[in-house]
């Protein structure tokens, strides 16, 4: 692994704080932040992949409701209040 050093100013009091913090879960401060580095990598990695995911469902959807693929607010209506009732009798206390 090639390494690279990461500088930047804090305030002193925050980085003795964070050393001290870090001191106290027997890590040093260079573990923690590379740990939260890798983590917010993988963060924003996983949000572009879901945005990514999002976009294709969202034009997957025009494109099946432009062919004519849909389904009545009526019907949705009706089959969603027939599950309601459903569940309603199935969570009723016994008698």
């Amino acid at each position: 692994m090639n390494e690279a050093t990461f500088t930047f100013r804090v305030d002193e009091s925050l980085k003795a704080e964070f050393a001290d913090v870090a001191r106290s879960h027997d890590r040093t401060g260079a573990q923690l932040l590379r740990e939260f580095m890798r983590s917010y990598v993988a963060q924003q990695k996983e949000a572009l992949q879901y945005d990514a995911w999002l976009a294709k469902k969202v034009e997957q959807s025009r494109t099946s409701a432009d062919a004519g693929n849909l389904i009545p607010a009526a019907d949705v209506e009706a089959r969603f209040a027939a599950r309601r009732a459903a569940t309603r009798t199935g969570m009723a206390p016994p008698e």
